[in-house]
């Protein structure tokens, strides 16, 4: 049984004792336990089931590689689902629940599926979910959603309590990984004088070392204890004023151009603490080190998933770490010497260890001496046939490795530690490109120096240290990133002083690992279906070799098809072991076969820090005009428009929303309106390439536009369909403001970064979203020209300011700049004012205009107005699938240009498919008004027996001006068939019927908006 020893336990405090329930059985461990650590110490070996077969599950590792110990933390708003218990600090009142079971842990009703295994293999679902068709949506796929995951939804209506954060970070160099080859760069760099970020996963710094030390491992460093060198080192690092130390803080991703996410966990020890409980870093570094460490491999053999079967490594770390005997009879399996430094640990803990199981046959010397000579039984040349248990391990079966797995001997136990060698940690080496290769002695992939991740000058940025190279000995380990962080303190252009020392440990010699995949090596099948490489999603050897045998030889292929790696550790376990038996069943080497792709975050980071301080009101955070106060103050309806709000309508007493439109729609046509339209997109382009890069942009040409005046413009995807349109004014010779929609402004920005990023890099272009800087106001109507004649400061005439031109000046002594353009179809002034004015201008115009009828409107006078004059909206005419040819545009599509965003996409056949619908204009012969995205119906009926459909409303408005029903529609062959009725069903099952027109209704020849 696990049982809490009498001594040891370096990073728990025994005067502090700490109460946890799981499944609300009441237990308690000590201060520095994890909850892993914890449960073993009360016997809770059993800790979770399997996903598929639902086998039980113990825990197998120590760290972030643990695949089965996931549980269910906390309740209510602070539920969380998927929690390593391995990585969970216990602290006073924790509450965990396991996961993937009914009714209960010990009594799991899904059990029954590991006696249909031979019926649930590798690729199952593939093939026996496809026929018969109809059983799919009321059979199969019910049943895949219920049996999908392991942990439980939190409900919908909880709420997290706990608060987030973002921190943004500069530093010269940042290192990932506090471990002795982290620490040795550290020391290494920042005396160098950069400015060094040290970040460590774990509370304690040092990685293996300490526990190592304690069991046959190099127990000095530079002469003193190797716990005192750690301290030493961190005291040093700790007083250089250039250095920054975080602990519980993990390296999840590397990302272009030196940017890095980490990911701290600030309250997790201690819930009851003030503050954010995690902390998500965006870092900037000019070179990065990953020291990451290595992992310890699993062996496959029968029953290496029956709880009790542990990493060799991890049975130490428990023992040392945290005074916890995984059980009172260890059996170690390995092909290396490490694992004997956990015989050694259980030896020296007062445990017996009946046989070392030792899969290579000849290793006599180091650590196979230390474990000899305190009586420990060395069988060498032996695997473990299978081992014996179902909840908890009661035994081990030997066989000769060898050979098939004949029974040669059995031994009585309670835990299997197993070791299959280390591999390093390479994930934040490949998140950036950066390759591997295969070490042939290690028998593991390690970085490849020559292939290392680049930046945008193609210089390497990201450095490997210790044993995440390679260097699995201490000594190696501190050496390389001594080494390591001097090539990087050249890099960043200075230099390591001859006198800094390079710390130094003696590694005592090992005998070489022996590549062992399949223990024994020529396991039959019964064996092989019984050894287990990914423990959370139950596949095993035969599956991998079953995946080889049907076809699927690229490893990106067996990993779907067997679902290997693909659990929430991420192979982290599994992916050599399964690559080398792919290989194995290939008959092709390791390196042949490959990689899967490494994708961060390196282990999972919680959705709360992700989101950081984005939720509840600040979700999405409202934005508001600089005129905001002045329409809440006077009678405001609010309209979501993007991340703005805007006013849909200003209501007076007694008036309906519908009534306030119609009123603002005459007062507009007949006096005089304005509009709030500082939301609109305004970004500047400039530089001596702009001219050429807005004509890439726009269907139309920019680069002739004059100084001083405006253009109407459409922007395609590169894929031809309209995605916003506005109008663009040239600023000066190599400057040009650039319109877009309210919603579209941000899209529109980041899509002109990324083809200057990514496609027209060597251009010489800036561009910049002003939209906040500037208020902008619309002042619309017969009287627009004469209220700002009596505010004074510039000539506003038609011979001064021109339709479709722009002009600088003051108007009621404040800096405006005035666009002659017009959304309405009337005489319009859209005048430009620093945000900080905006109110003042607002006020000023207001006022000025009492004698000429003013009168604030909203977005849906907007739309009415516009639509009266058949001009188009994106979002409403446009839905992802419009190109401008649908829409009557093609007179802005320019012959001129060579080549545009969009052009050639509008030459395929599709696009210029005839029998696309256009845009119309429509008008009841009721004079009702027709429901928006209703569908025109035609004769008969398609495949599925619905009516066919003709066309489609895309806006729909009654407008007061006609005093009707109008409304603009795609149609088929629609400019062809004016005159026409089409019949439009509606929702409650009646009909309207509506003729076809020219989608200009009002003032076709743009007299009133040219005055």
């Amino acid at each position: 049984m696990s049982t809490r020893l009498a001594n040891g336990g370096r990073l728990i405090d025994r005067n502090a004792k700490v109460d946890f329930t799981l499944n609300g059985k009441r237990l308690s461990g000590f201060a520095g336990d994890t909850l892993a650590s914890a449960l073993l110490g009360e016997d809770q070996m059993l800790m979770g089931r399997s996903f598929k077969y639902h086998r039980p599950r113990g825990v197998v590792a120590s760290g972030a590689e643990e695949p089965n110990a996931l549980m269910n933390l906390g309740e209510g708003n602070t539920f969380e689902p998927n929690a390593r218990a391995t990585t969970t600090p216990l602290f006073g009142g924790l509450k965990a629940a396991s996961q993937n079971h009914w009714p209960s842990l010990e009594f799991d009703v899904g059990a029954i599926n590991k006696h249909l295994s031979r019926f649930l293999p590798a690729g199952f679902y593939y093939k026996m979910f496809i026929h018969p068709r109809p059983l799919w949506k009321h059979v199969y796929e019910p049943f895949i959603r219920r049996s999908a995951g392991l942990g439980r939804a939190p409900e919908a209506e909880a709420r997290d309590p706990d608060t987030y954060e973002h921190f943004y970070h500069h530093t010269d160099v940042l290192i990932i990984g506090g471990g002795t080859a982290g620490l040795s760069a550290a020391l290494t760099a920042g005396r160098a004088g950069l400015d060094v970020t040290l970040m460590e996963q774990n509370a304690e710094w040092g990685g293996r070392a300490p526990v190592d030390a304690t069991c046959g491992g190099p127990s000095e460093i530079d002469g003193v204890s190797v716990d005192e060198w750690i301290n030493n080192a961190i005291q040093a690092l700790e007083k250089m004023k250039n250095v920054t130390l975080r602990t519980r803080t993990m390296g999840a991703g590397v990302y272009d151009h030196g940017y890095v996410l980490c990911y701290e966990r600030l309250r997790d020890h201690a819930p009851e603490l003030d503050g954010p409980r995690h902390r998500l870093w965006k870092v900037r570094a000019q070179q990065i080190i990953t020291a990451t460490g290595a992992i310890e491999r699993p062996l496959s053999f029968a029953g290496n998933d029956i709880p009790g079967v542990m990493l060799a490594s991890a049975v130490r770390d428990y023992a040392v770490n945290y005074g916890v005997s995984a059980g009172d009879r260890t059996v170690v399996v390995t092909n290396n010497d490490d694992a004997y430094r956990t015989a050694i640990a259980m030896v020296q803990a007062g445990l017996s260890v009946p046989a070392i199981v030792d899969a290579r046959t000849m290793a006599d010397q180091g650590l196979v001496s230390q474990a000899r000579a305190l009586g420990i039984e060395v069988k060498q040349g032996m695997g473990i046939a299978k081992v014996k248990g179902t909840k908890r391990v009661t035994g081990v079966a030997l066989c000769l490795q060898a050979g098939e797995g004949a029974v040669l001997e059995e031994i009585k136990c309670d835990v299997v530690a197993m070791s299959g060698g280390w591999s390093p940690v390479v994930h934040m080496w490949s998140h950036c490109g950066g390759k591997l290769t295969w070490d042939e002695d290690g028998q593991f992939f390690r970085p490849d120096p020559d292939r290392a991740p680049t930046s945008h000058d193609g210089k390497a940025f990201v450095s490997v240290a210790g044993a995440a190279n390679g260097h699995m000995m201490l000594g190696a380990g501190l050496a390389d990133g001594a080494s390591c962080a001097a090539k990087v303190v050249a890099a960043c252009g200075k230099k390591v002083k001859a006198k800094d020392p390079v710390p130094s440990a003696t590694d005592a010699t090992e005998a070489p690992m022996a590549p062992v995949w399949i223990m024994p090596q020529g396991a039959n099948i019964s064996l092989r279906a019984k050894m287990w490489l990914d423990y959370q999603n139950d596949v095993k050897v035969s599956d991998v070799q079953l995946a080889a045998q049907e076809g699927y030889e690229s490893v990106e292929h067996t990993k779907r098809y067997t679902t290997l790696g693909m659990a929430t550790d991420q192979g982290k376990l599994s992916n050599i072991n399964g690559l080398a038996v792919l290989s194995g069943a290939l008959n092709a080497p390791i390196p042949a076969v490959g990689t899967t792709t490494f994708r961060p975050p390196y282990t999972p980071i919680s959705m709360g820090s992700i989101a950081g301080e984005a939720k509840g009101d600040i979700f999405q955070p409202m934005r508001r005009s600089p005129l905001h106060d002045w329409h809440d103050d006077n009678g405001v309806y609010w309209e979501p428009v993007g991340h703005w709000r805007r006013p849909y309508c200003y209501t007076r007493d007694g008036e309906s929303h519908a009534d306030a439109v119609n009123r603002e729609v005459k007062n507009t046509r007949e006096n005089l309106g304005l509009l709030d339209a500082s939301t609109l997109g305004k970004i500047i382009v400039k530089g001596p390439d702009a001219g050429r890069f807005l004509d890439m942009l726009y269907t139309n040409m920019m680069s002739n536009l004059k100084v001083g005046r405006c253009r109407y413009g459409l922007m395609c995807s590169e894929n031809g369909f309209l995605m916003d349109d506005g109008v663009v004014a040239r600023i000066d010779e190599d400057t040009w403001l650039c319109h877009t929609t309210s919603g579209g402004a941000d899209h529109i920005h980041q899509h002109m970064e990324e083809w200057l990023q990514t496609e027209w890099w060597d251009w010489k272009v800036y561009v910049a979203n002003v939209t906040e800087q500037y208020g902008q106001i619309a002042v619309v109507g017969p009287n627009a020209r004469k209220v700002l004649e009596t505010l004074g400061g510039m000539d506003v005439s038609q011979d001064a300011l021109s339709f479709m031109g722009w002009a600088d000046g003051t108007l009621a002594g404040i800096d405006v700049r005035i666009f002659r353009i017009s959304f309405s179809g009337e005489l319009s002034y859209e005048i430009a004012v620093k945000a900080g004015q905006a109110r003042a201008l607002w006020d000023a115009i207001y006022k000025a205009g009492q004698g000429f009828g003013v009168m604030p409107y909203g977005t849906e006078t907007l739309h009415v107005l516009r639509a009266e004059k058949g001009f188009i909206m994106i979002g409403d005419e446009t839905d992802g699938t419009v190109i401008p040819q649908d829409l009557n545009l093609q007179w802005a599509l320019s012959k001129k240009k060579e080549d545009y965003l969009g052009k050639r996409a509008h030459e395929r056949s599709f696009m210029a498919d005839p029998a696309r619908w256009k845009l119309v204009g429509l008008l009841t012969t009721d004079r009702s008004v027709i429901p928006d995205g209703a569908y025109a119906v035609a004769d008969g009926v398609n495949d599925n027996g619905q009516r066919n459909t003709q066309g489609r409303i895309t806006s729909s408005y009654y407008s007061a001006t006609m005093e009707r029903g109008i409304a603009m529609a795609l149609v088929k062959d629609g400019p062809d068939r004016m005159g026409e009725v089409l019949t439009f069903p509606k929702t409650d099952g009646t009909e309207v019927r509506a003729e076809i027109v020219d989608p200009v209704f009002y003032d076709k020849e743009g007299a009133k908006q040219n005055v």
